[in-house]
């Protein structure tokens, strides 16, 4: 498969970070009480390095909130999804683990997707799963 140009098309996939709630509040403003973040995580910067030598590319990536500024819902059934919907406010005491960020990268082929999973920065585990190709 190609792209417009000609090129070998890339999968994306996406990489679901899960590991222990962190203290977002403490990175909050520049040089928040908890330092900044390029000093106090290098790891995700020696990622990106090492996803660039395998030939895949980093198109986005965020770190997520504390989960207390989530939740999770069960949607209602029938015509008004509201109407009937369970919000359980976070964090949530069946867990001790939530998803804390993510990256979306574009790679060859499955392996070297499998090989980037293993370089995700974590102190739990990842989750990457190709992306749908929906356009």
């Amino acid at each position: 498969m190609t792209d417009d140009t000609g090129t070998p098309a890339m999968d994306t996939y996406l990489y679901l970070i899960t590991e222990a709630d962190w203290d977002s509040d403490a990175y909050a403003g520049e040089g928040g009480p908890g330092g900044r973040l390029e000093t106090d995580f290098p790891s995700h910067a020696l990622f990106a390095e090492a996803v660039a030598r395998l030939g895949a590319r980093i198109v986005g990536g965020e770190a997520l909130q504390s989960a207390r500024y989530g939740g999770r819902v069960r949607p209602g059934r029938g015509a008004d999804p509201e109407e009937g919907a369970v919000y359980t406010d976070g964090p949530f005491p069946d867990t001790t683990e939530v998803v804390s960020g993510f990256y979306l990268i574009e790679a060859d082929d499955e392996a070297v997707a499998r090989r980037i999973a293993a370089l995700v920065p974590c102190t739990g585990y990842v989750e990457w799963r190709k992306v749908f190709p929906l356009s």
